[in-house]
């Protein structure tokens, strides 16, 4: 069986999921067969795996770290906010319906079997398991029937490393009232500490650490600075959901939905030299970027009405009407259609128009859509022409099918005015018109071909000439962010501590 180690935080967002895959990369990095897992993950974005199953993108994410292609039983519980009151729970990567919170919380003691199998799952096949936690170890109202912190340390048997947030302030109260709020056999699991997000002299902590050691008994692992890493975050406090400034010459202005899901989508886009990707929730923030997208949503009718109530939409469709271009994904390439129907009750029932800049209408369904797919862009006239013939890649994570409003009843029709977007695998996927596309594939901008002719015309509109004519590979990018992300981890955390707790 394998070696586990488990990365516990103070809190949410201090830094876990990043901790845990630079310590997967440098585990593959020392020959080690290594793979991440968390049992319970609450996020709004997730990943289709090739098996289409759903899982939360962290351990993608992980799993990357580790070069190994991501499983479900990486997270076997994975549950997605609908509501403030509730979630879509997802296990095993299936949809087990909508819970709300308390009645979640009766059946947790039914998941562990679950996550004891995904584990073992795991631990049989490689050397050494990273397993995260979620939230703190130290929320005493959710200690009973723990499956995430404490209580999946006891079924892995796995000593803890706990991570202090140092930026947000009172990493010293965060991390000596974490361990002395935890019973006596918790507190033993706990074998180092971690100071994140240092920035500045570290002599400056060493009196602190000192105290830290001697009130606590625990010793620290590690002060690790802020890390100027561009790794895919998942969580709704991420740092780049508060990217407001345009740092690059082409500005594109993301909607930032209540509900956003897989904001990771423009990752690859933010990465290019020449683009600067912001999220705006007002309409002054808006201003004329470049282009427009709206992204997916876990709640398409409930986020439509904010962006409408908000001004945001009035504002769109005026700049869309000037010329702007405009690219929805997923949920909102719903949104942009003329209608979405809910007759099953998935949202809440009834129906709502939409921005009406595409001729679609979205018809709810109660099951999801969850496939990987591939293919190529459509012969496409107008703005878009460029973009004909360009392959791309990703997968469909949805609810509900979008028709033409000229044929409702057949499945990919378009109207004389539009034209089918994508031709894939499966049949023809979303719709372009004039200077406005949506579609529901995710990863649409990872493709290199793809994304580079896209910005071509953005800044053929813009009457920039590009210095670097050709993109690059995100898959390379990735890699050397992994490797920049170890070689940090390395040089401010005492590995040969964290190898001799578990062992190795």
């Amino acid at each position: 069986m394998a070696k586990p180690i488990m990365i516990q935080g103070t809190m949410s967002n201090v830094g876990k999921s990043l901790i845990a895959a630079g310590l997967c990369r440098i585990f593959k990095q020392d020959g080690y067969k290594v793979a991440p897992f968390k049992s319970q993950n609450m996020a709004l974005n997730s990943y289709i795996t090739k098996e289409n199953l759903e899982m939360g993108r962290a351990q993608v994410v992980q799993a990357k770290a580790c070069s190994i292609e991501p499983m479900v039983c990486m997270n076997p519980i994975l549950l997605k906010p609908t509501t403030d009151m509730g979630s879509q729970v997802i296990v095993n990567g299936e949809v087990m319906g909508n819970m709300r919170a308390m009645d979640y919380f009766k059946k947790k003691r039914e998941y562990i079997p679950i996550i004891k199998n995904a584990y073992e799952k795991l631990a049989s096949q490689y050397d050494i398991v990273v397993i995260e936690g979620a939230g703190s170890p130290a929320e005493i109202n959710l200690k009973a029937d723990d499956i995430v912190n404490m209580g999946m340390a006891k079924i892995a048997d796995a000593p803890v490393l706990l991570v202090g947030d140092i930026d947000k302030g009172g990493v010293f109260a965060q991390l000596i009232g974490t361990v002395m709020l935890l019973e006596k056999q918790e507190q033993d699991r706990i074998q180092g500490l971690i100071i994140n997000k240092f920035r500045g002299d570290k002599r400056i902590l060493d009196p602190g650490l000192a105290m830290i050691t001697e009130k606590c008994g625990k010793e620290i692992f590690g002060v690790v600075p802020y890390m100027d890493v561009d790794i895919e975050e998942e969580d709704s406090l991420a740092e780049s959901l508060e990217q407001k400034t345009v740092r690059g010459r082409i500005d594109v202005a993301v909607i930032r939905l209540p509900k956003i899901s897989n904001f990771t989508d423009f990752q690859a886009l933010g990465a290019e030299a020449d683009v600067s990707v912001r999220y705006v929730e007002r309409t002054v923030e808006l201003q004329r970027p470049d282009l427009i997208c709206i992204p997916g949503t876990k709640n398409t009718i409930s986020d439509l009405k904010w962006f409408r109530a908000s001004g945001l939409e009035a504002a769109v469709k005026r700049l869309a009407g000037e010329g702007t271009p405009v690219i929805g994904i997923c949920g909102g390439y719903q949104i942009l259609g003329t209608q979405i129907v809910d007759a099953c009750g998935m949202e809440g029932g009834g129906q709502i128009q939409g921005m009406g800049l595409l001729p679609i209408v979205t018809h709810y369904e109660p099951e999801k859509m969850r496939r990987q797919n591939a293919g190529a862009v459509s012969q496409l006239t107008g703005l878009f022409k460029s973009l004909s013939g360009k392959t791309v890649s990703g997968y469909e994570l949805h609810m509900g099918r979008t028709f033409s409003v000229v044929d409702e009843e057949k499945n990919g029709a378009v109207s004389s005015a539009a034209t089918a977007l994508l031709q894939l695998a499966d049949g023809l996927d979303g719709c372009c018109d004039g200077n406005v596309f949506g579609t529901y594939l995710h990863g649409l901008f990872d493709e290199e071909e793809f994304r580079t002719a896209l910005i071509q015309i953005l800044c053929s509109r813009k009457g920039i000439t590009r210095e670097v004519l050709d993109g690059f590979s995100m898959e390379t990018y990735q890699e050397q962010q992994f490797d920049k992300l170890a070689d940090t981890l390395r040089r401010n955390l005492d590995m040969d501590a964290v190898y001799r707790i578990m062992g190795l």
